[in-house]
């Protein structure tokens, strides 16, 4: 097993198979030492079957995630915070092709598949930590400014991310897959840090402003998910693979740990987030309220009296 350096992915890729894996460290790439069990579906080799599972359901219950947000119709951020769903989703959706095998590490389109996935994944952390400066009313939410910065920043960050990862795959303008230290850099500190801040910046936001202290207990076991799914990947993985004779590894737990995390993350969301009934489409109980006062029921009575009077003002 290799030890860890920093800016080389050695002691990660013998741990689990990330899609960066065969693309690093020499022409050959790197293989982790214990990895679950293949199944062959046709003439397709699939990898990661148990994972891929997980995948799945984590596209579902994203889908439910997204339903449940666009119909707050006046919830605060939520525009901004569905296009971090969007994003995971996009995510889930890569790391599905290259992690199966769909996308076969020997075609000449992997590379560029693999760098799209690094690039989806730090877009996505960085679409979150934009998520985080909302409810600190930076700028207006729902506005175009605020949707717009968060799109155009979202794309230069993919972009650069993007040109990093396949440069390094290539050995491109100075880059080198041998010592791949700038993707380093975004793919494990950066994306780290975006996390950190996020997380900092929610807790700073349920203590100054909110009353309900509940919230931070979804953030901080959000975070705790995502801390604890790294374990399972990049510490545990090998004796998982081995205890669990090839079935399972520890991408398969961290996988279900990251799905947690983002679970959490709309749970907070939820919670501090409060949809104004009046205005909205939901709320159903004012759509049939009466506004002429002559239609109201004490204005039909006083109505029935007046005629009443007239008819004995007759007689």
């Amino acid at each position: 097993m290799a030890d860890f350096a920093f800016g080389k992915f050695d002691y990660f890729c013998t741990q689990i198979a990330l899609s960066l894996c065969p693309l690093v460290g020499s022409d050959t790439g790197i293989e982790p030492a214990c990895y679950s069990r293949n199944i062959e579906m046709g003439s397709l080799l699939i990898f990661e079957p148990a994972t891929l599972v997980i995948h799945l359901i984590a596209l579902f219950m994203t889908g439910i995630m997204i339903y449940h947000i666009k119909t707050k119709y006046t919830a605060v951020g939520r525009k901004e915070i569905v296009m971090f769903f969007y994003m995971y989703f996009v995510t889930i959706v890569l790391e599905f092709l290259v992690i199966s095998g769909i996308v076969q590490t020997a075609h000449s389109s992997y590379p560029y598949f693999a760098a799209a996935h690094i690039s989806m994944i730090i877009t996505t952390l960085w679409c979150l930590l934009l998520n985080g400066f909302v409810g600190f009313q930076w700028a207006e939410d729902g506005t175009p400014f605020s949707l717009w910065s968060i799109r155009i920043s979202s794309l230069v960050i993919w972009g650069i991310s993007f040109f990093i990862s396949i440069a390094t795959f290539r050995n491109m303008a100075g880059f080198s897959n041998i010592s791949p230290t700038p993707l380093f850099l975004i793919y494990f500190v950066f994306g780290a840090a975006f996390i950190l801040i996020y997380v900092l910046l929610q807790i700073v936001l349920v203590v100054n402003t909110l009353d309900d202290r509940w919230p931070l207990g979804d953030i901080l076991f959000g975070f705790a998910f995502f801390v604890v799914g790294r374990i399972f990947e990049f510490v545990l993985s090998q004796k998982i693979c081995d205890m669990a004779k090839h079935y399972v590894d520890g991408m398969f737990f961290g996988t279900i740990c990251s799905l947690l995390a983002v679970m959490m993350v709309y749970k907070y969301w939820d919670s501090i987030t409060k949809e104004d009934l009046e205005f909205s489409v939901g709320g159903k109980s004012n759509v049939w309220e009466i506004k002429d006062p002559l239609l109201s029921d004490d204005g039909l009575a006083a109505m029935g009296r007046d005629d009443g009077n007239r008819m004995y003002d007759r007689y």
